[in-house]
């Protein structure tokens, strides 16, 4: 359609969509399911897992140290302490979030065999599928990819604890494979890269999966394995209410099929407010990098900051990407993890400056905020600070990193999908306040 007929026929689009911003106030509408205290609307209750950033005292919410634990599993607790012995945690992760518990080593050595069966596709899937009508984004793949396991499933509509477990199981096992695949197969239509197809090594854990999938020669190290291991595990699980596990539980409150809600769940990480927020912090960064001659010294960068506060540098949104939470205050405990690891693996390579870059974006951000915009509530650096850094220091390209991220949160997922299941028992329903014109007398077509 030419650009003419869409100003003829939409330009009153806007116009006839825009809710008076008073309504909000007037009805107590909350937005985005927020208070007005910044607090969450509570919508329903948990046993996976708990995001804790501030406390509650009269009313008034007083800023705390990020906190996040898995059925009461503190996180840094889960990672354990790095060193040569250091075993991956992301599949002992997953077990916890779906059966409850920690498994015992019996139990750990059953479930990573059960993972490692699932990792072959269907027959044709990756020609058929992958490569066939491949989309631009990678995460629109999964999507589609997750979809269309729906149909090599026998019995997709079993609504059994058994068969909720196996299609997780099966999940966690393919979805790596699926978006390495993908990722090759937008390479090859769209930028004239090459559709690498390694076939799988059996008995390699989910990040070494990962990592030889992605490797044309499918060689990676020890301690990269392990980073992306760590990567794995604090992607895992992060709450109900964030949006991807909140569509994820609302799509299964209707009793629609696994297949179906966890579709919705990648669609909705895909969002640049949600998992696709690490571009945004990347792209920022490099604009950064661009703009200050001088990453080590603090008043270049502070004017730079202070010039995308307000509104003069970057994409003019006024946002620090990577900085501030919904949750959380003084910390978020994924990015203290990541910062600490980051650290390590940068010192001593061509990544250490712009690592002290980050630390320093991190440092001089909420002084800048509330200097320039008079933002007076506590600020910590997010996940997205140092994920997508980290990714890029493992050579993991951008149009993966809410992938991955997928390929993680999929354990999360499944474990919000069957409590909701069981405990759930009603379809989320919330209202909307009408604000339609009442009544508007029908002219027929003719008289219009």
């Amino acid at each position: 359609m030419s650009e003419h007929h869409n100003i003829v026929l939409y330009d009153t689009i806007q116009q006839v969509n825009t809710v008076d911003p008073s309504y909000y106030e007037r009805f107590d509408v909350k937005r985005g399911l927020r208070n007005a205290n910044g607090s969450g609307v509570v919508a329903g209750v948990t046993n996976i897992s708990s995001v804790h950033g501030y406390v509650m005292s009269d009313e008034v919410k007083v800023p705390d140290d990020g906190h996040l634990t898995l059925r009461g599993y503190d996180l840094y607790d889960l990672i354990g302490q790095d060193g040569p012995e250091r075993r991956f945690n992301f599949e002992e992760v997953a077990y916890l979030l779906l059966m409850g518990e920690l498994p015992t080593r019996t139990q750990l050595e059953q479930f990573v065999a059960a993972i490692d069966e699932q990792r072959e596709l269907p027959d044709g899937f990756t020609a058929s599928i992958i490569m066939h009508s491949t989309p631009l984004d990678v995460m629109n793949m999964l999507q589609r990819s997750v979809l269309m396991l729906y149909g090599h499933d026998p019995q997709p509509e079993d609504r059994s604890l058994e068969h909720e477990i196996a299609t997780s199981i099966s999940l966690l096992s393919r979805l790596t494979r699926i978006a390495v695949l993908s990722y090759y197969a937008v390479q090859s239509k769209f930028r004239g890269g090459s559709m690498i197809m390694h076939p799988f090594v059996p008995g390699q854990s989910t990040a070494e999966t990962f990592l030889s999938m992605l490797r044309p020669d499918q060689k990676f190290t020890p301690e990269e394995a392990r980073m992306l291991d760590i990567m794995f595990t604090i992607h895992a699980e992060h709450g109900g209410g964030n949006n991807s596990t909140f569509t994820c539980r609302v799509l299964s409150s209707s009793d629609t099929d696994p297949y179906a809600a966890y579709a919705g769940a990648i669609g909705s990480l895909k969002g640049f407010r949600h998992g696709g927020a690490n571009h945004k912090v990347r792209a920022m960064h490099a604009d950064i990098k661009e703009h200050v001659s001088d990453w080590g010294r603090d008043d270049e960068v502070a004017s730079y900051l202070a010039k995308i506060v307000n509104k003069q540098a970057y994409d003019n949104s006024g946002l620090i990407y990577g900085m501030g939470h919904a949750v959380y205050t003084r910390s978020d405990p994924r990015a203290v993890v990541l910062k600490s690891y980051a650290s390590q693996l940068a010192q001593g390579t061509e990544f250490e400056a712009e690592f002290r870059l980050l630390e320093t974006i991190e440092r001089l951000s909420p002084d800048v905020m509330r200097t320039e915009r008079n933002i007076t509530k506590d600020v910590c650096a997010n996940v997205d600070m140092y994920s997508g850094f980290v990714y890029s220091m493992l050579g993991i390209p951008e149009d993966l990193f809410t992938p991955l991220f997928a390929c993680a949160r999929i354990a999360g997922w499944s474990a919000h999908r069957v409590e909701e299941s069981i405990g759930g028992k009603r379809i989320v329903r919330p209202a909307y306040m009408s604000t339609c014109k009442d009544p508007r007398p029908y002219v027929p077509i003719e008289e219009r």
